[in-house]
């Protein structure tokens, strides 16, 4: 009997229209950040995979002082279940049937390339392929460009110092081909074991040893703890994620993941929160009934707890049967983008955020006012007595605050986002209160009348509480739901726009300064005009205010710009993609100073006035930290460390000239010409780089879109829980307006309007705070500049208003289809 009577009270909960709503709540909650959840692990691992290639391998591990690593670092690599491979890079002279040649000849094991594919051509005709290993014994494959300067043909003979090897096919592209200035182009790859017998690298030759390491993340960093301790400073661990260029858009990939994740958060909690009080009140004379039959406040406790555990399985179920297929078909569109397979892995861990999302959701929004119905006393069986009084739910609202911020710190473990997000809340509520209590001063003078307007603003301030308390909520979930609208059309277009599509591909290396206008002149007559020239010269920073730089230094910092030579400028104008931070840019004339990029200066510990010391060959060159400034490392231009002023401290040094252009695919005839006109020029193609980068964003792109599908989901629902807050109230006065001979069409507009006043106020004041969010999140997380954004800050307001006209609307469907007697009567 017992059992039978659980089972109906079960059932009458379903037919609760508060408690369907906290149910579709909490299904959205856990499918959105279920769904986020999976689809960020597996971009993220296909993302690691594919950037894996920039390595050839999961990790790197270069020797910089021209000497192998010990045999027993690679053995206790294997050991570990690492498979490995090495390299030996190296420039050298090469000799053909067309003469000599500068090429970078990067020499591979069998091993290589543990990640990635290198693409490959049999014969200039021929189509191009891609392969799993680089040449065989005894045989080389060379830049396209080489052949022609070199005339040569597939089976030449190629001199590499004292040793004669095969041209057996063309080297087009290798995985690991990077974005290094110090890289000579065109390339040349032969294999390791050939190395020794070519001769050129005796002892103080310039060449680096680089070794291969590729396995499961965790064996890595294991490999990497028992490896940390006999590194020298010449030796460099390095993962995708170290990269200048590439980590920085694998780093805003996730990042744009974390953001729309957590705004999932925070918009199903509000939602639950506030269809779990409204449950609650209806509940009271329910709890009231239930003590006059001798249920004490205890059992009335069990009761409910109950009932919240059986929501609580019921949304998580519900919210992975629609997480799962949604997973599945982004991967599919993943897929499709990729233009290639991506194994469908559905990482269980990635479950734990949707899992507390529902816990959390559950006991710290929607306990709390259920907890309460315990102290409903039994005497309002018999007598109406007011409802809640709002001081007993501000302790509810610490709870609440506490508990989804810190959700949100536990997802993202972004402290900037927290900050933004918390900061955005803040300054809403902040304009609200001011706004709300001028905006009921006003509506206090309006009287009533049978004008639509009228009955509308009366019908707001009559319901003020409400209306604010709605208006609140409305504008939170429209700054969160606008937040994103914002990251989509805001920081990803910027993004985009830092690679658009005659971005930068080419890079030109080693020109000599008397021939810095000849090659100006002969792209200019090409059809492709340079951007600007920089100067370069090499040089290490060596102390700091007099001191080492190594002893000036934290000792837990490891710095790799100290460990090797850094590419130093001079120019008279700051670039447009950097940005002053601190101090300021040389004036006209200024010969003193050098700007230090951002990064570095903070790893650094600099600050405007330190004395930086730098070794260039045999001379010294000593000068203060004028000014401080971001780099855009993925511009794919020129970017410099250090930058000194036109007649400052690199005047009199050995220079040579660097730039970028845009060359499309095909125009490239061109390189040949340049080459053999200008041969001691070095060209470096990153065409692959950018399509990479490219690839990235629009996999973030299309992820950040099914996300905003699913947060205007959950958006809807915390409306339609809101709206239903005062669905009694109105449907009485509705009623009671056609009692007395109000028409349907007067009922439906003013109604209409009330929520339509709502909504565009809530819009207006949602999306103010979503551009002080999104402000705080484009200068702290993602580095970017702000801007206003007109159109969406007169669009949302306007659709917001559209919408909850719409939810007034239906609203009055009971008032409209029902007698007004049935109506207050069941009311009642």
């Amino acid at each position: 009997m017992l059992a039978a009577e659980k089972l109906m009270s079960v059932r009458r909960d379903w037919r609760e229209r508060d408690v369907r709503v906290v149910l579709v709540a909490l299904i959205i909650a856990v499918a959105t950040v279920a769904t986020i959840a999976l689809f960020a692990s597996q971009l993220q691992r296909t993302l690691v995979t594919s950037a894996s290639s920039f390595l050839a391998a999961d990790r790197q591990l270069e020797a910089e002082n021209g000497r192998e690593i010990p045999p027993e670092w690679m053995d206790e690599a294997a050991n570990r279940g690492l498979s490995t491979g090495r390299m030996i890079e190296f420039s050298t002279m090469v000799f053909g049937t067309g003469g000599f040649q500068l090429v970078s000849v990067k020499a591979v094991s069998d091993e290589y390339p543990l990640r990635g594919e290198i693409e490959f051509q049999n014969a200039p005709d021929d189509d191009r392929s891609l392969v799993g290993s680089g040449p065989a014994p005894g045989e080389v494959w060379i830049n396209p460009r080489l052949l022609r300067l070199l005339e040569l043909e597939i089976g030449d003979s190629l001199e590499v110092g004292s040793r004669s090897l095969t041209v057996s096919g063309l080297l087009i592209r290798e995985p690991d081909g990077g974005f290094r200035l110090s890289a000579l182009a065109p390339r040349v790859m032969m294999h390791v074991d050939d190395v020794p017998s070519t001769g050129v690298i005796q002892e103080g030759s310039r060449v680096e040893y680089v070794y291969l390491f590729a396995g499961e993340e965790e064996a890595l960093n294991r490999y990497h703890e028992w490896l940390k301790p006999q590194l020298h400073p010449s030796h460099e661990w390095e993962g995708v994620r170290d990269g200048e260029t590439f980590s920085r858009s694998l780093q805003r990939a996730e990042r744009f993941l974390l953001l729309g994740g957590s705004l999932a958060v925070l918009l199903a909690s509000v939602a639950v929160a506030v269809a779990s009080r409204q449950y609650s009140l209806s509940q009271r004379d329910t709890v009231a009934l239930l003590k006059t039959l001798g249920l004490n406040g205890s059992g009335i406790g069990k009761l409910y707890l109950r009932r919240l555990a059986l929501w609580g399985v019921a949304g998580v179920v519900g919210g992975l049967l629609v997480a799962l297929p949604l997973f599945w078909l982004l991967t599919r569109i993943l897929s499709d983008v990729l233009e290639r397979p991506v194994d469908f892995q559905l990482d269980p861990a990635a479950l734990t955020p949707a899992l507390l999302t529902a816990l959390v959701s559950l006991f710290a929004f929607a306990y709390p006012p259920i907890r309460r119905l315990r102290q409903v006393p039994a005497m309002r069986v018999l007598r109406s007595q007011p409802g809640e009084r709002g001081r007993e739910a501000i302790p509810d609202s610490v709870i609440a605050i506490l508990a989804v911020f810190g959700l949100v710190w536990l997802y993202a473990g972004e402290l900037v986002l927290v900050v933004a997000l918390l900061g955005g809340l803040v300054l809403l509520l902040a304009v609200l209160g001011l706004l709300g209590g001028v905006l009921m001063s006003l509506l206090r003078r309006v009287k009533g009348g049978g004008n639509s307007w009228r009955l509308a603003l009366v019908g707001l301030y009559r319901h003020r509480r409400a209306s604010l308390s709605q208006m609140a909520v409305f504008s939170m979930t429209l700054m969160l739901a606008a937040t994103l609208v914002l990251v989509r059309s805001s920081l990803l277009d910027d993004w985009q726009a830092q690679l658009p599509d005659d971005a930068p591909n080419h890079f030109l290396i080693n020109i000599a300064p008397d021939a810095v206008d000849e090659v100006g002149d002969f792209w200019a007559q090409s059809g492709h005009s340079l951007d600007q020239l920089y100067p370069m010269v090499r040089g290490r920073l060596t102390e700091l205010n007099g001191r080492p730089i190594k002893e000036a230094v934290s000792k837990d910092e490891r710095i790799n710009a100290l460990n090797r030579e850094l590419n130093l400028t001079w120019m008279a104008t700051l670039p447009s993609d950097n940005e002053i931070v601190e101090g300021a840019w040389f004036e006209a004339g200024q010969t003193e100073g050098v700007s230090v990029e951002a990064q570095l200066a903070g790893r650094l510990g600099l600050k405007i006035g330190d004395r930086l010391t730098f070794t260039i060959g045999s001379a010294k060159v000593t000068e203060p930290v004028t000014s401080i400034r971001t780099v855009q490392w993925d511009s794919m231009k020129p970017n410099f460390y250090m930058a000194f002023p036109p007649n400052g401290g690199l005047t009199d040094m050995p220079a040579t000239w660097i730039t970028s252009f845009f060359l499309p695919e095909q125009n490239k005839q061109a390189l040949n010409e340049f080459s053999r006109r200008f041969p001691t020029i070095s060209v470096l193609e990153i065409d692959h780089i950018i399509d990479r980068i490219q690839m990235i964003v629009g996999q973030v792109t299309r992820a950040i879109e099914a996300i905003l599908a699913l947060i205007l989901a959950a958006a809807l629902v915390v409306m339609a829980a809101v709206v239903s807050a005062t669905l009694k109230d109105r449907q009485r006065e509705g009623a009671l307006l056609r009692t007395l001979g109000g028409r349907q069409s007067l009922l439906v507009r003013s109604t209409m309007l009330e929520f339509a006043l709502l909504g565009g106020f809530a819009g207006l004041i949602g999306v103010v705070a979503a551009e002080a969010a999104v402000w705080a999140l484009q200068y702290g997380m993602f580095e970017g500049s702000f801007q206003w954004h007109w159109p969406i800050v007169t669009f949302v307001p306007l659709v917001s208003a559209v919408v909850l006209a719409l939810f007034g609307r239906w609203q009055l469907g009971p008032v409209l289809n029902v007698s007004p007697m049935l109506l207050l009567r069941r009311l009642e």
